[in-house]
């Protein structure tokens, strides 16, 4: 489940919407600086301010659900979760989290409620929830940003799928992404895990994104993959780092998905 609405991805890569932000031009690739950073909560001050804003954001559009959510839940603090946190350059504030899930050691939340198909099972996957972000005018690309964050995160996991339970009308964001169904024909469907309210279940295939986007034309695939974004620290560079690095797809070593390219 997530909580924020009107998401339309394309407009955060908009120069008129991105006018705070900083280009540098280079052979093929260019860098924004974003006025805010994105980076994976350490400590109990980073999950409570990701906890802040999910409540904030849960609490516009179901408020019911929003009243569970003042406190951490056991899944942030699981060995396969992390919570990601987007933070205010200026003074620290927060600005939007997800929680990002992978099926390492057990099933996805979602799984729960449904039995994916054949073509999932065996797959390594994250499941990307508690999507939240704070009110304002730099909602649209702090959303954005976390998404490419998801799927730098994929990356450097060796995680093949991205599965998706969205409620009307997040769906959309996934939908404009080219996500598809996982179960065409069915639409949304009850989620035993999120109070019954109706999800659509979708999914993308995170190795084949940039060769999907760019047969698509995709508006958003120079702001994924043919930008640096180094505000987006998900990442140490250390040697797990690099490891991770060198198993990329060749397209991706030089690519916005590879932090490591502009760290510092």
């Amino acid at each position: 489940m997530e909580a924020q609405t009107h998401l339309d991805v394309t407009e955060a890569a908009k120069p008129a919407t991105v006018k705070y932000v900083t280009e540098e031009a280079a052979i093929g690739m260019h860098t924004e600086r974003l006025p805010f950073t994105v980076r994976i909560a350490k400590c109990e001050e980073d999950l409570a301010k990701a906890v802040s804003i999910r409540h904030q954001a849960y609490a516009r559009h179901l408020p019911a659900v929003a009243a569970t959510l003042d406190r951490p839940e056991a899944l942030d603090r699981a060995e396969d979760s992390v919570v990601v946190l987007a933070e205010s350059k200026l003074d620290g504030t927060p600005l939007g989290t997800m929680r990002i899930q992978k099926n390492c050691t057990g099933n996805l939340v979602l799984e729960d409620s449904v039995d994916l198909p054949a073509w999932l099972k065996g797959r390594s996957m994250i499941e990307i929830t508690r999507f939240g972000i704070a009110e304002g005018r730099m909602g649209r690309l702090v959303k954005t940003v976390l998404v490419k964050a998801g799927f730098q995160f994929c990356l450097l996991n060796d995680i093949e799928w991205i599965v998706i339970a969205a409620r009307s009308p997040l769906d959309t964001l996934w939908e404009k992404l080219l996500f598809q169904d996982v179960f065409p024909g069915f639409g949304f469907m009850p989620m035993r895990h999120a109070g019954n309210i109706p999800h659509r279940v979708l999914a993308f295939d995170v190795p084949n994104a940039y060769e999907t986007w760019t047969q698509a034309r995709h508006p958003l695939l120079d702001f994924m993959c043919k930008t640096h974004h180094p505000d987006l620290r998900l990442v140490e560079r250390d040697e797990a780092a690099w490891a991770a690095v060198a198993r990329l797809p060749e397209v991706y070593r030089d690519s916005g998905l590879n932090p490591l390219a502009v760290m510092p």
